[in-house]
């Protein structure tokens, strides 16, 4: 078995492939991360890396290990911190983040409950616009985002579906649709479409040509409709927490059922992201 000191060589090196940069990370000396990686490579029986007075490179054997073992290591450094956490109790500060009104008055609800259970814990809110979603959650910005499904990413986890609602469009209100009580999904094809950065394979499927707006907060993609540059699908709680007298709220009809979820990285399911979650579905699972 190899020791914990090489495959935390082995690993740093194959990021760097630099015995100086590897020897900083770890705050060694260079010739003992050398000795290090000897020490494995005669374990082994063969070189994981190829060195040169220019370069270091990986191996095939090299690579292959890397592979293998670089997601079984982070797996057991999960599994340690989740221990550490379990032991200690549910504490620190967990940073949530929604996208509209709606979302941050459900968040604040699951907030209060999961303060209950862990009072030791702290909650802190964050309002994220759609395209900022999905770096937020990759980078670490925060820990826990509640945003439409899907999101489709493999490093993310997505937890219980907390609200399912009909969809409208958000129409200019001297649209021609603002007069209708709904319009089929089928007229999309004859109107301008906008929508934000997120991915929904179904507005794909029915409003390929739709303009994209990637930088755009809701706010701005309703100013846009409300201004006749087109119209905008939006779920069905656009209409209680944003009434504007520029745009009308028209039902989608045919269009599937939005669903709403909490997503978070996958391996970063501390104490505090599991609690949150049954939090979340424990709420919505209460009689009203």
């Amino acid at each position: 078995m190899a020791e914990t000191r090489e495959v935390e060589s082995f690993l740093a090196l194959a990021e760097e492939l630099h015995f100086g940069r590897t020897a900083e990370r770890l705050r060694v000396s260079t010739a003992q991360v050398s000795q290090t990686i000897r020490k494995l490579e005669r374990r082994i029986g063969a070189p994981l890396f190829t060195r040169t007075s220019r370069r270091v490179e990986l191996t095939p054997l090299g690579r292959q290990l890397l592979a293998e073992l670089g997601p079984a290591w982070s797996a057991v450094g999960a599994a340690l911190d989740r221990a550490a956490e379990a032991g200690r109790g549910v504490t620190g500060t967990l940073r949530v983040a929604f996208g509209d009104a709606a979302g941050g008055q459900l968040l604040a609800g699951v907030a209060e409950l999961f303060r209950r259970r862990a009072p030791g814990c702290a909650v802190e809110f964050r309002e994220v616009r759609p395209a900022e979603i999905l770096p937020w959650l990759r980078e670490g910005e925060v820990d826990v985002v509640l945003a439409g499904l899907p999101l489709d990413d493999p490093g993310l986890v997505t937890g219980p579906v907390l609200v399912r609602e009909a969809r409208f469009l958000a129409v200019a209100a001297g649209h021609p649709f603002a007069r209708r009580d709904a319009v089929p999904v089928t007229d999309l094809a004859r109107v301008t479409v906008l929508r934000c950065a997120l991915p929904d394979p179904w507005l794909d499927d029915h409003a390929p040509g739709a303009t994209s707006r990637p930088r755009a907060g809701l706010q701005e993609l309703l100013t846009l409709a409300g201004a006749g540059e087109g119209v905008l699908p939006v779920g069905a709680h656009i209409r209680r927490y944003y009434p504007r007298p520029d745009v009308a709220y028209v039902l989608l009809d045919g269009a599937p059922r939005l669903e709403w979820a909490l997503f978070w990285r996958d391996g970063s399911a501390t104490a505090r992201v599991r609690a949150f979650a049954e939090a979340a579905a424990d709420l919505v699972r209460e009689p009203a």
